[in-house]
This record gives C-alpha cells, structure tokens and sequence, in this order.
C-alpha cells in the first residue's frame, strides 16, 4: 500500500499479486513477490528494501521507476538512505513538475535513454472504465483476468 494512495482505491492483494503473475509468467527472470504484503502498512520502500537487503544478503537490489516518481522522490520516506544503499534505474515520462535539483547527476541515479511511452496503470483504469478497449495495452492474460473479474468498470 503506497501511503501516497488511497487503501480503497486498490484491488485486493491476492488480485494484484494474480495480476503481475499472468504478466510475467513468460519470463523466466522475473518473479512476483508477495514480500511487501506482509510488512508493516503503509509500506514505504525504504523498508521494504531494509527487509530484502536482511532476507537476501548475497543479492544487490537497485529501483526502477518512472520520471514522474523521482520528481516526488524527495518526499519519499529516508530517501537518502535509499540513495546511499540503491541504484535507481529511471525510465522518462512526460509529467508536470521538474526533478529536484539534489538529484542531477547523482552518481546513483541512472536516466535510461529510451522511448517516451504515453501509457501508465491510471490511463489504463481509465480506460477499462470509459469502455476502451486497453487489451493491446497489456499482456492478454492479464487482460483476461480484469475482463473476467470485472474489474475498473465502475
């Protein structure tokens, strides 16, 4: 639960976790974790990653996220101990406000030079809800499990 979100506002956790395993399941490198259900709520990252960090010594963890989070990143719980223990991987949006000054050219930020793709989880609900059809937007069988189980229609 992203203390910046409303609880109300998500789908049940076994749902969700549901969700990012028919979108994965194809590839082999990548595993849904259902860590961050059983910590403490709301969860901030910062301790999600002190908990994986204890559980999994023997791994380096690093965040990808989207531009749009690091203009907020500032705001995040401890997020300089994130920076101080965490590489950051950031994939460019297109999003209102500018990134904090603290972070250009911090050595552990890395901005991933790719395509500008105009598509996030928000444009998707929203679409599901005004009857579009997202199903190109997101793997099938994921798409299959919000038809099936109605989910965002209203």
């Amino acid at each position: 639960h992203n203390p910046h979100k409303k609880k109300s506002s998500l789908l049940a956790n076994h749902h969700r976790l549901e969700l990012v395993y028919l979108a994965v399941q194809k590839y082999t490198k990548i595993k849904p974790s259902d860590i961050e259900f059983k910590l403490p709520q709301p969860n901030y990252t910062v301790n999600t990653l002190a908990h994986i960090n204890e559980k999994y010594p023997q791994h380096e963890f690093h965040l990808i996220m989207g531009e749009d989070n690091l203009k907020s990143f500032h705001k995040w719980k401890n997020y300089d101990t994130i920076l101080e223990h965490h590489h950051l991987y950031v994939y460019p949006r297109i999003s209102e406000g500018k990134v904090a000054t603290q972070f250009d050219n911090h050595p552990k930020i890395h901005k991933i030079a790719a395509p500008i793709i105009q598509l996030s989880a928000s444009l998707i609900r929203e679409g599901i809800k005004n009857n579009k059809n997202v199903a190109p937007m997101i793997p099938i069988e994921s798409w299959e499990y919000i038809d099936e189980m109605n989910f965002y229609r209203k």
